[in-house]
């Protein structure tokens, strides 16, 4: 790997700022060069590891990949994909032919579709569980092959017993992937718990400024990382330079970025779980919250995503009063995604394919790193503006 930075000996805010750096060397630059190589000068055998063709491997991906590995604890080099989705459908291609896939109920909808994609096409089973029910998780988990955990669940943001459920698997012989996107590898390192893969859309927090559209896998095990790299290839499934230096200098302000969104979120969590107009605040920092004492036993920080459902206002539906909330803000902006710098709400069950069991109000608030005092003004006058 590139850099000078030990992750046994460096804290995850300096290994976000050092790690994939060049090699130390006098009038070197301290950042990689943006390298652009469709293909590689090659002759007669190929060896492992080298360069010979740009949708095989590239130097462009090398520096990224070596700091998101520093910063989840991984013993291999990261694998960058194209899309979040890319890096979910590698991992999903490990299921065998007629296998099983256990999934939570509540999860990203685009996993959930192309493991629905699966089951229509006779590929494999789905099995879906209430992720939170760690009896009921165990019990799929016979027969099953691959579980695709998320924690906390997007939207809903409920917290597996990951430890136990890794267990589990790891003793059942099913292969175990975690979606890090929503804790990244500052809230949770799946790895160290016991997971054989972890995925992230690299779009969210780990980039950072809603400018680029990138996934990633991370994993210890060699011969998963080889298969992985070899879906990527086949499939074409790549990433441009340009996009992954882009989440590599997003990458260094993570830290910064992520502590300042969670604790506005923390903070705004609270404040609404007393507001007036509102008729349920979902985050694990709130005590009363169902996933808050895993949260706080498996997690360094909470989040910075909340859910929420505002009171219903005379005369309209759950999901009209949710929608006139969000068309009250002017700061928060209504987009889909999360992680970035700035603010996002989105009403998830406008979605068609959002899960019939996520509430028609539910709203989930990408939280950003503004004041945290604008925002909470902008949500209070939206909210008191339905009454």
């Amino acid at each position: 790997m590139t850099g000078a930075t030990d992750p046994q000996q460096h804290s995850p805010a300096t290994l976000a700022v050092h790690a994939g750096r060049p090699a130390r060397a006098q009038g070197a630059g301290i950042n990689p060069p943006i390298t652009l190589n469709s293909t590689f000068v090659s002759q007669g055998e190929i060896p492992p590891g080298e360069l010979f063709y740009g949708r095989a491997d590239t130097d462009a991906w090398h520096a990224f990949e070596d700091a998101l590995a520093a910063l989840e604890g991984a013993r291999q080099r990261g694998i960058v994909f194209g899309s979040g989705m890319s890096a979910v459908a590698s991992v999903l291609s490990l299921v065998p032919p007629g296998g099983v896939v256990v999934l939570p109920r509540h999860a990203y909808h685009t996993s959930k579709l192309v493991a629905q994609d699966l089951a229509e096409r006779q590929r494999a089973t789905v099995r879906e569980v209430d992720i939170a029910d760690t009896a009921a998780v165990v019990a799929a988990l016979d027969g099953a092959d691959l579980l695709l955990a998320e924690s906390p669940t997007n939207p809903v943001l409920e917290v597996a017993d990951l430890p136990a459920l890794l267990a589990a698997a790891r003793d059942r012989g099913v292969v175990t992937v975690v979606d890090n996107t929503f804790a990244t590898p500052l809230g949770q390192r799946p790895l160290a718990l016991g997971a054989d893969l972890v995925v992230h859309s690299v779009s969210k927090y780990i980039a950072g400024h809603s400018d680029v559209v990138l996934g990633a896998v991370l994993t210890d095990d060699a011969a998963l990382a080889e298969r992985i790299r070899g879906h990527r290839a086949l499939h074409g499934a790549i990433a441009g330079p340009f996009e992954v230096w882009l989440a590599l200098r997003g990458l260094r302000t993570l830290p910064l970025r992520y502590e300042r969104a969670c604790a506005n979120a923390d903070e705004l969590a609270r404040r609404l779980a007393d507001h007036p107009a509102v008729a349920g605040v979902r985050h694990p920092s709130l005590p009363g919250d169902p996933g808050h004492e895993r949260a706080r036993a498996q997690m360094s920080t909470y989040g910075a995503v909340i859910g929420l459902r505002p009171a219903a206002g005379a005369g309209r539906s759950p999901g009209e009063a949710a929608d006139a909330v969000v068309a009250a803000l002017r700061l928060w902006t209504p987009a889909t995604s999360l992680g970035g710098v700035e603010s996002l709400v989105e009403r998830r069950r406008r979605l068609g394919s959002e899960s019939a069991t996520v509430p028609e109000d539910f709203l989930r608030l990408s939280v950003g790193i503004e004041d945290v005092e604008d925002l909470w003004a902008d949500l209070d006058q939206a909210l008191r503006s339905q009454g």
